[in-house]
């Protein structure tokens, strides 16, 4: 970390400059992971897995048994901490639930608005070293109250190829 102290007001544009990225190659790279994805399927992911997280996995599945293991590996404290987070989250976002009411405009003429939910949906979860399993609350209950038939969660492992215990048991209270 570099300290700045007391600066001379000529340098603050400098030191406030934020640094800038050149996403050319980065769509490049991007392209080329979606492609080799959307015909090698699992495989491909798993390759990308081990190049850019360097794990070698042998399934991009969770097993129900390191979802258990997991479980045991969160202390009852933060369980507590992300039950209520859940509660709260699912209370907030049920009252959000639309309810269509018909409206008759003129005789023999009903209008009605409705929603629909999406049948499969992605989540993605942070992980590595600040994983943000509160982003599993913050998204899957959303959709498992909205009847999301079919949700999957995605989220980095670390190097030995597990998913962080408090992402898991999030995702398991989450549903």
């Amino acid at each position: 970390m570099k300290k700045i102290i007391y600066p001379e007001k000529k340098d603050w544009p400098e030191i406030l400059r934020r640094p800038a990225l050149n996403t050319d190659m980065l769509r490049e790279t991007v392209k080329e992971v979606l492609d080799r994805v959307k015909t090698e399927g699992d495989k491909a992911v798993m390759e990308y897995e081990e190049r850019f997280d360097k794990v070698k996995l042998d399934s991009l599945r969770v097993t129900e048994a390191e979802i258990a293991e997991a479980e045991k590996g969160v202390p009852i404290e933060l369980k507590a901490a992300i039950m209520l987070a859940q509660k709260n989250i699912h209370t907030f976002h049920r009252s959000q639930r639309f309810e269509g009411k018909k409206v008759q405009t003129v005789p023999g003429v009903t209008c009605w608005q409705k929603a629909v939910a999406i049948e499969k949906v992605g989540l993605y979860i942070p992980g590595g070293t600040a994983p943000l399993f509160s982003t599993v609350l913050m998204l899957a209950t959303p959709a498992q109250i909205a009847g999301c038939k079919e949700i999957v969660l995605c989220t980095p492992p670390d190097k030995e190829g597990k998913v962080h215990p408090a992402i898991l048991y999030a995702a398991k209270l989450a549903g």
